[in-house]
């Protein structure tokens, strides 16, 4: 039987297929359909329970070495079954089963096999990615290795009344310092589609809402090899894999990929179903793999950070040490050293720092910016990551000084040099047992796992803005009731958020006012996912912040087991749990006018379980109080506007 099956395979891989293709996830609730249409164009389409949540959408790339997005001719679909498990302590899940169908499309032009599209369809996720094959010897016996991917003809159709949940991309060079696009502005919520945001399409991941289905598309596994992507909306529902901008990395270097062959491209993903599907995917590191082995067993943890409270001044050695004996206090692993380090401070007095902090079990991460050539952004060091060379004795002396991690900031785009860069540094880096953490940069893409050393991305309007803006401060819960749905579903997002000071300057009485609570701050360490968090709580928080929110930030994890949805809507509200161990932490934060009352269903906690429940009054005075889970295992909330709650069990 098995040598017949194989004999039918091997005569499907010979015939042109004209009929349409189907592939099902495991459950057999998503469905895609291939097919070619108009002489010979690919196109796909996807049902979900009976619904076609994405309509007929291309396929294909154009290169110069060939058009593949028309002439083309189905040879074959080879199909198997994918099962993988794997554990990454630095994502929303550990331990991940991953079960999918995968279906290898090959197709023809002129008699000779030149592309395949790869698709994984899961219970929740359909992927699919591009294959070229090297062209066979011309006439003169020249074998065509490399090419270079003009444009990807890769589209998602959406229904009508569909509605969008977008990052616009913003123009480059432009902002502070020239600097953008670095994946920080406003999202737009449920509104229509048929706009292309300010003209540039927008950044991922990209949510819409099609009736009572949800789907998110992002994309994967872009390292050095490609460009990063955007979604670009050519009218209505017709949205398109768009690369990056002319005028991005100041200029310099091809908005195409360059690619030899064979090659594979990154993988477009489309999350589907409920928000628990979007909220609990594990797609971003499902379909890459690990590109080098650790050099060593890295270190999470939780952080301070002086600059989000004092800024630039305050990066000096005596407050910087001063952070230091903060971190201790709290039991926390590290501090982030910022900007200007090299010359506030000095290298010598820096390692100093390190051999001090080591004395209280405490490490340092410092601030580098990563130009180059690509933007004004003038803070120090500069001219050192973008560099080999340069970069390596800089992480040798690291090495040498006991420093934990870089925080690299102010990249230049996503052209194909940059995303080199990007993984350049961490390579680098790992050769010399550093973490990284990135700031004004691009979407994390799959990195966690294919890059061991990788810790989060910005890529997101972060707490930054808390302290240079009050209207940031007004919108702050509106805003990270958008980003476990979003950004953060998709990469760990280093926001450097949970405040307890009152206004955002250093006597705590001056700048802006932070409107959310003290409960929404803890809620917002357990919503936001990185290993490697830096707080911006602040010395004097030892003394004027509640003590049960000290307590509670002193013991919150950074790494986490599980991931649970419970309830919320992307800008409204989000009430999610996290489980570190045996430890569950639900959580939920409110943006809207009106209080969120909810009964929810905890099945985590047993009968009788002691809980700690953080929650606030209707004017955000926060309390924490003693409970035991009721025989039901439900318990009641109410959510203020910019308030919070937390439930854990001791």
């Amino acid at each position: 039987m098995k040598k017949l099956m194989m004999m039918a395979l091997a005569l499907l891989c010979l015939t042109t297929v004209t009929q349409a293709q189907t592939i099902q996830s495991p459950d057999g609730k998503i469905l895609v359909f291939l097919e070619l249409k108009d002489g010979g164009k690919p196109f796909y389409r996807v049902n979900y329970q009976g619904q076609e949540v994405v309509k007929p959408s291309a396929l294909g790339l154009v290169t110069n070495i060939g058009d593949f997005t028309q002439g083309l001719a189905l040879k074959g679909v080879e199909s198997r079954e994918v099962a993988e498990t794997y554990e990454l302590r630095n994502i929303k899940q550990r331990h991940v089963d991953y079960r999918a169908n995968e279906a290898v499309a090959t197709y023809m032009q002129k008699g000779e096999p030149v592309m395949d599209v790869i698709f994984r369809v899961s219970n929740r996720d359909v992927a699919f990615c591009y294959r070229l094959h090297d062209k066979k010897p011309d006439p003169m016996g020249n074998t065509r290795r490399v090419c270079v991917v003009e444009s990807e003809a890769s589209s998602f159709t959406l229904p009508d009344g569909t509605t969008t949940f977008l990052c616009p991309q913003s123009q480059a060079m432009v902002g502070f310092a020239r600097t953008m696009p670095s994946y920080e502005t406003s999202y737009t919520l449920d509104e229509p589609m048929g706009k292309n945001g300010w003209g540039n399409g927008y950044t991922f991941p990209c949510l819409f809402k099609e009736q009572d289905c949800w789907v998110l598309i992002s994309e994967t596994g872009t390292d050095g090899g490609y460009v990063g992507c955007r979604l670009l909306n050519e009218g209505g529902g017709n949205y398109r894999i768009g690369f990056p901008m002319p005028g991005e990395l100041n200029g310099q270097g091809s908005t195409t990929p360059a690619l030899g062959l064979p090659a594979q491209t990154p993988w477009r993903t489309i999350t589907i179903g409920s928000l628990a599907n979007i909220v609990e995917t594990t797609v971003p590191f499902d379909l890459v793999q690990p590109k080098y082995k650790a050099s060593k067993e890295y270190v999470y943890g939780k952080g301070s950070w002086s600059w989000i409270i004092r800024m630039d001044s305050s990066c000096n050695f005596d407050e910087q040490k001063e952070y230091i004996d903060f971190s201790a206090a709290m039991g926390w692993q590290s501090v982030l050293v910022d900007a200007h380090w090299d010359k506030q401070i000095g290298y010598e007095r820096v390692a100093e720092l390190a051999r001090y902090a080591k004395t209280k079990g405490v490490a340092l991460f410092l601030w580098y910016n990563s130009n180059g050539a690509w933007n004004d952004a003038p803070q120090t060091p500069i001219g050192k990551m973008n560099n080999s060379r340069i970069r390596r004795q800089e992480m040798k002396w690291m090495q040498e000084t006991g420093i934990r991690g870089i925080k690299v900031d102010f990249f230049g785009g996503d052209k194909q040099p940059m995303m080199q860069l990007y993984e350049d540094i961490l390579s680098d880096a790992n050769d010399f047992g550093l973490l990284c953490i990135f700031h004004g940069c691009t979407l994390p893409r799959g990195w966690e796992r294919m890059y061991p050393n990788y810790v989060a991305s910005e890529a997101v309007l972060a707490s930054e803005n808390l302290h240079f803006g009050q209207g940031a401060c007004d919108a702050e819960a509106r805003n990270a009731c958008i980003h476990p749905f979003v950004r953060n579903t998709v990469g760990s997002m280093d926001f450097g958020g949970s405040a307890l000071n009152k206004f955002y300057s250093t006597d705590n009485q001056h700048g802006t006012i932070r409107r959310t609570s003290d409960v929404y701050a803890l809620a917002a360490a357990v919503l936001f996912q990185s290993a490697v968090q830096h707080f911006a709580l602040a010395p004097n928080n030892l003394t004027d912040a509640p003590a049960w929110a000290i307590d509670f930030m002193k013991k919150v994890p950074t790494t986490w087991d599980e991931v649970r949805f419970i309830d919320g809507y992307p800008g409204k509200y989000i009430i999610l749990a996290r489980r570190s161990g045996s430890q569950w932490f639900v959580v939920g934060i409110n943006a809207e006018q009106q209080a969120v009352k909810k009964t929810l269903t905890l099945p985590m906690f047993e009968k009788g379980t002691a809980l700690s429940v953080y929650a606030d009054d209707a004017q955000l005075q926060g309390s924490m109080k003693a409970q035991r889970m009721n025989k039901k295992q439900q318990m009641t909330v109410t959510i203020p506007q910019n308030g919070g709650v937390v439930i854990t069990n001791n």
